[in-house]
C-alpha cells in the first residue's frame, strides 16, 4: 500500500500480524467488558429480589381473584388498606390514649400505625384477607403487625391481629402446607 504526503511519498505496510493482534486484543477486550457487566448485573440481582420482599415470609394465595357468584364484589388491593385502616383508626378513637392496642405476651401494647405495607396485602381467598402493618409502639419499639379480614369493600373486618416482628426480629415464619398457610417458630 502507497500512500502520498506532502513532497515526499513514503511506503506504509500493513503488517498482518500487528493488525490481527491488535483486532483480536480489542475481541478480547470487548468480550471482557462484557463478562465483567454480566458478572457485576448477576451479583446485584439477588440483593434487588431480597429488598424486593421485605416479608416473604408472609402468607398469600394471590393477589386478589375473582368471587363466585355475581352478587359479590371484588375486594381489591386497595379494599383491604382501606378496610385496615379504617379499622385502626376505629380502634384508635375508641381508646382513652387515641392508641391502637394490642396484646402481646400479657402486655397490653399501645401503638401507632407508621405504615400499611401495601405491597404484601393478599386475598387468600374463601373471603379472607391478610394485611401486614408498622406500627410504633410507645415504648419506642417497631412493631410488625399481622392482620386477618374478611368481608367486602367498604365493610372490612379485622378477625385476628398477631405481633410478627419487633425492631425487625421476626417471632415466627409462615409456611404454607397443602395449600393452608401455618405459622412455624422463626428460623
Amino acid at each position: 500500500m502507497l500512500a502520498t504526503f506532502g513532497c515526499g511519498a513514503r511506503k506504509l505496510l500493513r503488517h498482518p500480524t500487528n493488525y490481527e493482534q491488535t483486532k483480536l486484543k480489542r475481541r478480547i477486550d470487548m468480550i471482557s467488558r462484557l463478562i465483567i457487566t454480566v458478572a457485576i448485573a448477576l451479583f446485584f440481582t439477588p440483593a434487588a429480589l431480597i429488598v424486593a420482599q421485605e416479608h416473604p415470609e408472609h402468607p398469600k394465595k394471590g393477589a386478589e381473584h375473582p368471587k363466585k357468584g355475581g352478587a359479590e364484589k371484588q375486594v381489591s388491593t386497595a379494599d383491604i388498606s382501606a378496610g385496615i385502616k379504617k379499622n385502626i383508626d376505629a380502634e384508635s378513637k375508641k381508646s382513652s390514649d387515641g392508641k391502637f392496642h394490642v396484646k402481646y405476651e400479657g402486655q397490653d401494647l399501645a401503638l401507632d400505625l407508621v405504615r400499611v405495607h401495601d405491597d404484601r396485602l393478599s386475598d387468600l381467598g374463601g373471603g379472607k384477607y391478610f394485611a401486614c402493618v408498622d406500627m410504633q409502639g410507645t415504648d419506642g419499639k417497631t412493631y410488625d403487625i399481622d392482620f386477618f379480614l374478611t368481608g367486602q369493600p367498604g365493610k372490612m373486618k379485622v378477625t385476628e391481629t398477631s405481633v410478627h416482628k419487633i425492631d425487625g426480629k421476626p417471632l415466627y415464619d409462615w409456611k404454607e402446607e397443602n395449600g393452608t398457610w401455618h405459622k412455624v417458630p422463626a428460623s
